[in-house]
């Protein structure tokens, strides 16, 4: 089995729960730091799976952050191919892209945890049928997405209702951060928190995020290791 691509889209990334969920399911990764120009995009034939995680760009930055379209390419190439792929937060937002639908400004913005609503066609999903509805998953993103054309719409929410989706039989996304662990949402709140009033701009204190962190982080850690888990039999079978 080829190593699991994990491709870096910000300076603030850790992978969270991905790199000891991935070791303990018997795989191997390599990582490609897509915001390093001088790191050379990877051949995916040297890859079973593809994760793309999350950063403070947005599509709409891609004409002056070159990084951005040659991961939406990639993206595309790995659907194309048909090797599995996972976006996190940013890369739901360029699965949908790359695909050719619109990546738009949400209604709100979302920080910490919020519930989503798991709808039917995800009771049987081989990567994302472990989540239940109400759980709360952690969240950091202004930008929302339209579904690309032949997506299945996994879960919802009253809030943003493209909380998580499938294209084909090789693509999952979450707008969540699934990855995220306690100590890597504690870097980012630090450092969010040095720059910006986090309750002016996003709604929500520091302290309040904290509070969440420390009720449902736990939870959300146990899914995203079982989310890696499962992409990694995902690509094993493939």
């Amino acid at each position: 089995m080829e190593p699991i691509l994990l491709v870096r889209c910000d300076a603030f990334e850790t992978y969270g729960v991905a790199p000891s969920a991935l070791a303990a399911a018997g795989a191997t990764t390599r990582i490609w730091d897509a915001v390093d120009p001088a790191a050379e995009r990877p051949d995916l034939a040297d890859a079973s799976g593809v994760v793309v995680f999350g950063s403070t760009s947005n599509v709409e930055h891609a004409d002056e952050r070159p990084f951005i379209k040659e991961v939406a390419d990639l993206t595309h190439e790995a659907v194309e191919r048909g090797v599995p792929f996972l976006g996190l937060c940013f890369g739901a937002q360029i699965l949908a892209w790359a695909l050719g639908a619109d990546v738009i400004k949400a209604r709100v913005r979302e920080l910490g945890f919020e519930p989503i609503r798991t709808l039917p066609a995800a009771a049987d999903d081989p990567v994302l049928s472990h989540y239940g509805d109400g759980d709360p998953v952690f969240h950091w993103h202004e930008d929302t997405f339209e579904l690309p054309e032949g997506a299945t719409l996994l879960a919802t929410s009253e809030r943003v209702p493209n909380q998580a989706y499938r294209v084909g039989e090789t693509a999952w996304a979450t707008q969540f951060h699934a990855e995220v662990d306690a100590a890597e949402a504690e870097m980012w709140v630090t450092e969010a928190s040095a720059e910006q009033d986090l309750e002016q701009a996003w709604g929500k204190s520091p302290a309040r995020v904290r509070a969440e962190i420390g009720l449902h982080m736990a939870g959300h850690e146990r899914r995203g290791r079982e989310t890696f888990r499962r992409f990694v039999e995902v690509a094993r079978q493939r």
